[in-house]
């Protein structure tokens, strides 16, 4: 894990109407790093990724990936610069088959200059492409599961399909928007040496999660919203091990058991 930040985020504020979802939040990301960002519903978690990749527009604040400021690109130029993210409700091109959602992101320009796409240019080279990048995921390649309507696909395979459009761009930083959520305890058996994987390979994730205990085995360091502001940021043990997390989660029996087995 590097010591330099690969995103920093400077004061962001977002204000829907008379509703502060953000007030002056700001931390970085460090290169190769695993940050997990935790909170209460409506503590504005997604807010503040919506922000990060360009879906909204911060009332104020900034956003700086590898020192160059971002904050008033919009959501495709900043997937473009290599920050993907998955969403917490899917959404994949429901009708086209498993594989044919990374024919898509394969024909981008981040795609082409990167080398995100072997061969010679040919639909079927992507086609291939697709096949490998889903087995990497968990697919398998010699299922019929690649080759089904999005539509069918179970959670489990919707929420690998998600991370799946990701790395066909060769990210540099993958948000996860509540990865773990929804799935069988066996499915993110399996899917946590997938991150570590992505992690080992170089990619920085940022994960949002309700799933604490899971969460804590990946994560470097975890951040803390609360009512739209940071509560604090630290290793998973110091920040659960704080009073005043502990006292925004009052009453959340999975947060007592996370601490009782710290």
């Amino acid at each position: 894990m590097s010591k330099a930040p690969i995103l920093q985020v400077q004061s962001i504020t977002k204000a829907f109407g008379g509703i502060m979802a953000l007030n002056n939040v700001s931390f970085d990301v460090f290169e190769g790093e695993i940050l997990g960002i935790i909170g209460p519903n409506g503590s504005g978690k997604t807010t503040i990724v919506n922000c990060i990749t360009g879906f909204i527009k911060k009332t104020s604040g900034h956003v700086l990936f590898r020192g160059k400021d971002i904050s008033k690109k919009p959501a495709h130029k900043i997937a473009d610069m290599g920050i993907t993210r998955t969403f917490q409700i899917m959404r994949p091109y429901y009708s086209l088959p498993a594989y044919k959602n990374l024919v898509i992101p394969l024909f981008s320009p981040r795609a082409r200059r990167t080398g995100g796409w072997r061969g010679g240019g040919r639909l079927g080279d992507r086609n291939t492409v697709g096949i490998d990048i889903l087995e990497e995921i968990g697919f398998e390649r010699d299922s019929y599961v690649p080759y089904k309507a999005a539509a069918t696909l179970p959670t489990g395979y919707l929420k690998r399909l998600e991370l799946a459009r990701c790395l066909a761009l060769k990210p540099d930083v993958i948000i996860g928007d509540e990865i773990f959520s929804g799935l069988s305890m066996s499915e993110i058996a399996s899917m946590v040496p997938l991150i570590e994987r992505l992690q080992m390979d170089g990619i920085t994730i940022i994960m949002i999660e309700h799933r604490l205990r899971e969460l804590f085995r990946v994560a470097n360091r975890v951040m803390v919203l609360n009512f739209g502001e940071k509560l604090m940021e630290g290793r998973p043990a110091e920040v659960m091990a704080d009073k005043r997390v502990k006292e925004a989660y009052f009453g959340s029996q999975e947060v007592e058991e996370v601490m009782t087995h710290a």
